[in-house]
C-alpha cells in the first residue's frame, strides 16, 4: 500500500503519548511438522538407487549449462548481455537448488517449507541488486546446490556399480557359453571354472555399493538439506514473535490514538455541554431567554459530539468494509478526503476481514498525511488482490515534498505495527522532494 507523511514524516503530527516499549522476544515452541520417513528403510534405499541414477545425468546437464552461461557472462561482462546472463546464472542455481529440495523432501517427507526467492525491501535499481545479491547469497540454495553436486558425483558412481552387477550377473553364467579359457568380468579376468564364484561375489559387492550409495544419500541429504527446514522452523518462530509483538504495539498505539483524540476532541465538549447546562439551569427562572440559548448552544454541541463521536468509531472500524468491501469502503474514504484521490481497486474476491482492515486503515492514515503534512494536491490508491500469492496489495502515492519518515507512536508506526501483525509487509519510500509512497501487502484469510 501506500503512504504520504510531511518532510518529517509522522514528525509534523501533533506528539502522542509515549507508547511502551515492545515486548521481549517470545520463546515458544517451534512448529512442528509429521516425522520424516526412515532414510535406512528399503523403499527410501531403492527410491535413492533410482533417484541417483537419473541425478548422474540432470546434475551433469545443469552444470554444464550453468558453467556455460556463467564463463559467456564474464567474459562479456563489459556490455548487458554479460549481467544479463550472470543473471541466468544466479536465478538457474535458484531454480535447481528448488527442484533438489522438491526431490529430496518428495524422498524422505523432511517437512521442508519449499525455497521462497529473495527480495530486498529496498527500491529502485539499487534494490533490484540488493534482491539479487540476497538471493546469491542465500544459505538454504547453496545447501542444495552443494548437495546437487554430491548427488551427481554419486549418480555415476551408481552406474559404474550398476554396470558392475550387469557384469558380474553375465560372468556367473560364463560356463554356459565358454567352455575353455579366460573370462572378463569387468576390469578382472577369471578362469572360466571359477567365473561362477567370481561372479556372485562381484554381484554381492555391486548390490552392497548400490546399497551403501542408497544410505549414503539418504545421510548426506538429513545433514546438508534437512537443516533447511530447522532453519526456517526458526524464522516462522521469530517471524510469529515479530507478528505477536506488532499485534501488541499495534493495539496500544490504538488506544492511546482513542484516548487522546477522546480527551483532545469529545470529552471537552461534553464538559462545555455539562457546563452550559448548568448555567442554563440556575438562569431558567429569572432569565428564560438567556436559558433558552444556553440550552440552545449546548444541543449544538451535543451534535458536533456525536459527530465526533461517530468519526472516532469509524476510525476504529469502518463498517461498511462489512457490507459492502473494500471498494466501497475506500470510496467513501476517498470523497471524504482533503485532496483529490483517484482510486484503482481491483478485486475480484473478498480478501478476508481482518486484511481488508489493515489495508483500509493503512491507506486512510496515509491519506490525513498527505493531507495534513506532505503539502500534496493529489494522491492515487491503487489496490490488487493477488490470489495466486495469497496477498492483498495496495499502494499509496501523493505528489507532495516527501521526508516522511516512522516516529514511535506515530500513523506510520502504526500502520507498519498492524501489518506486521498480519505477516504482511509495508515499505515506505519517501525521498526529500516527494513523491511519497507506501506498499503494503497483507496475506489474505485462506
Amino acid at each position: 500500500m501506500i503512504s504520504t507523511s510531511t518532510p518529517s514524516g509522522d514528525a509534523g503530527a501533533p506528539a502522542a503519548p509515549p507508547v511502551p516499549p515492545a515486548p521481549a522476544p517470545v520463546t515458544g515452541a517451534v512448529p512442528t511438522a509429521p516425522a520424516p520417513r526412515s532414510i535406512a528403510s528399503p523403499l527410501a534405499v531403492l527410491g535413492a538407487i533410482t533417484h541417483l541414477a537419473f541425478i548422474g545425468f540432470w546434475g551433469a546437464v545443469v552444470f554444464s549449462v550453468l558453467s556455460v552461461l556463467l564463463a559467456a557472462g564474464v567474459a562479456t561482462l563489459v556490455v548487458l548481455v554479460g549481467a544479463l546472463l550472470l543473471l541466468g546464472v544466479v536465478y538457474g542455481l535458484y531454480a535447481a537448488a528448488f527442484l533438489e529440495t522438491a526431490r529430496v523432501e518428495g524422498l524422505y517427507g523432511f517437512g521442508l517449507p519449499m525455497l521462497k526467492s529473495r527480495r530486498s525491501p529496498k527500491h529502485g535499481f539499487g534494490g533490484f541488486l540488493h534482491t539479487v545479491w540476497l538471493q546469491f547469497i542465500d544459505g538454504g540454495m547453496w545447501r542444495a546446490i552443494a548437495h546437487l553436486v554430491i548427488a551427481s558425483i554419486l549418480g555415476w558412481i551408481t552406474w559404474a556399480a550398476f554396470g558392475l552387477l550387469v557384469a558380474a550377473v553375465t560372468g556367473a553364467f560364463a560356463p554356459l557359453y565358454v567352455t575353455d579359457g579366460a573370462v572378463e568380468i569387468d576390469r578382472w579376468s577369471f578362469d572360466v571354472a571359477w567365473t561362477p564364484l567370481a561372479g556372485i561375489l562381484l554381484a554381492l559387492l555391486s548390490l552392497a555399493i548400490l546399497v551403501g550409495l542408497g544410505l549414503l544419500h539418504g545421510v548426506i541429504s538429513r545433514v546438508l538439506i534437512a537443516p533447511i527446514r530447522e532453519a526456517q522452523l526458526t524464522a516462522q518462530a521469530r517471524d510469529a514473535a515479530t507478528q505477536r509483538q506488532g499485534a501488541i504495539r499495534a493495539g496500544e498505539l490504538e488506544r492511546t490514538r482513542i484516548e487522546r483524540d477522546l480527551h483532545d476532541g469529545v470529552q471537552p465538549r461534553l464538559v462545555s455541554v455539562g457546563m452550559t447546562l448548568g448555567m442554563a439551569q440556575t438562569k431558567i427562572d429569572t432569565d428564560p431567554d438567556a436559558a433558552k440559548q444556553l440550552i440552545s448552544e449546548a444541543h449544538t454541541s451535543t451534535k458536533a459530539a456525536i459527530t465526533e463521536l461517530r468519526q472516532l468509531a469509524r476510525g476504529i472500524h469502518a463498517s461498511v468494509l462489512d457490507d459492502r468491501g473494500l471498494d466501497a469502503a475506500l470510496s467513501a474514504l476517498a470523497s471524504r478526503s482533503h485532496i483529490p484521490v483517484h482510486l484503482d481497486v481491483r478485486m475480484d474476491v473478498r480478501a478476508g476481514r481482518d486484511a481488508e482492515a489493515a489495508v483500509y486503515f493503512a491507506i486512510a492514515e496515509s491519506l490525513t498525511n498527505a493531507a495534513k503534512h506532505s503539502r500534496a494536491t493529489e494522491a492515487r490508491v491503487v489496490v490488487r488482490s493477488r490470489p495466486e500469492q495469497g496477498v492483498l496489495w495496495a499502494r499509496v502515492e501523493d505528489n507532495g515534498i516527501g521526508g516522511a519518515r516512522v516516529v514511535p507512536g506515530g500513523g506510520l508506526d502504526g500502520i507498519s505495527n498492524r501489518i506486521t501483525a498480519l505477516g504482511g509487509t509495508a515499505r515506505l519510500d519517501s525521498p526529500q522532494g516527494g513523491p511519497t509512497s507506501l506498499e503494503v501487502s497483507v496475506p489474505c484469510a485462506s
